[in-house]
């Protein structure tokens, strides 16, 4: 008999694979601070909670997706959070992109009441999250990812176990430092290959395959040729992965200049209110400081 789940946050993210969930014929129960956001999944077959509390009250399992470090802490340690409402035994899995100390300071308050808790990071954008492909990178004891797995394959297809509390996160990092890298290298290309006079969509086929291709590439490029800036991942979610990544490189005393440039043509970007637009629009930044438009059949 499966264990039954709850699903806090339902965003970009969270509303995909709370659905993959229930697909996979798991038991839902479901909370989100925007409570219209329950609706359709109440349609489709979860129950609503009336807190994190309430919902944790009714979970063997339960997993979180929300913003920032500051939400998740809000949502399991706060007032009416899942740790005053969590059965003893039950298993917390934290599928946002937070601090990893932080991680691990929640991991050990848990603890002290008889809780489990699993970092739990995505990755795969909207489009991974509703197909339920997304890589989930893991930390936690073993026998928590192995509990887990179940729920887990029914939201992703590449789930790897990284280590301890806290491990999952800094890999997340690690592959949010790769997100911004390909994304910096593919706007400077399309900018420059632009200023060429090159067939953009030709100059994209005949690179995707290559040693120069990539996931950003392959998703996010034929967006930018269109001038189509729908978010799989806004630009407000990645500035906020780019901190942390630099707050933990700094803790580390370890040199981060790719993504320390990334961080600040994002911060622009913001500055200009389009924090929500796709993490893509990050072309716009180096569009401006050439003078030159990117657009396919120009």
């Amino acid at each position: 008999m499966s264990e039954s789940v709850g699903f806090i946050g339902l965003g970009i993210m969270g509303h995909g694979m709370a659905h993959n969930l229930l697909r996979a014929g798991f038991e839902l129960s479901v909370w989100n601070r925007t409570a219209s956001r329950m609706d359709e999944l109440v349609a489709s077959g979860a129950s609503a909670a009336d807190s994190p509390a309430g919902l944790a009250s009714q979970c063997d399992i339960v997993i979180v997706c929300v913003s920032d470090t500051p939400d998740v802490q809000t949502v399991v340690l706060g007032e009416n959070g899942v740790i005053h409402g969590a059965r003893s035994g039950a298993l917390l899995i934290d599928a946002s992109t937070i601090s990893p100390r932080a991680t691990r300071e929640i991991a050990e308050q848990l603890a002290q009441r008889g809780l489990h808790m699993l970092d739990a990071p995505i990755s795969g954008g909207s489009e991974g999250a509703a197909k339920g492909t997304l890589s989930i990178m893991v930390g936690g004891e073993s026998a928590q990812v192995q509990r887990a797995m179940p729920v887990l394959r029914a939201m992703g297809e590449n789930i790897t176990h990284v280590g301890g509390a806290g491990a999952g996160q800094m890999v997340k990092l690690v592959n949010q430092i790769l997100v911004v890298g390909n994304a910096l290298a593919m706007c400077e290309a399309f900018v420059f290959a632009q200023a060429g006079g090159l067939d953009l969509e030709k100059t994209l086929a005949a690179v995707s395959g290559g040693a120069a291709g990539s996931w950003m590439l392959s998703m996010r490029g034929p967006q930018i040729l269109e001038r189509d800036w729908s978010p799989g991942f806004t630009i407000d979610l990645q500035q906020k992965d780019v901190r942390l990544a630099l707050a933990a490189a700094d803790e580390l005393g370890v040199p981060v200049p790719v993504t320390s440039m990334a961080f600040h043509y994002y911060r622009a970007l913001q500055a200009q209110g389009l924090g929500s637009e796709g993490n893509h629009a990050l072309i716009k930044a180096m569009e401006r400081l050439a003078g030159i438009e990117v657009r396919a059949g120009q």
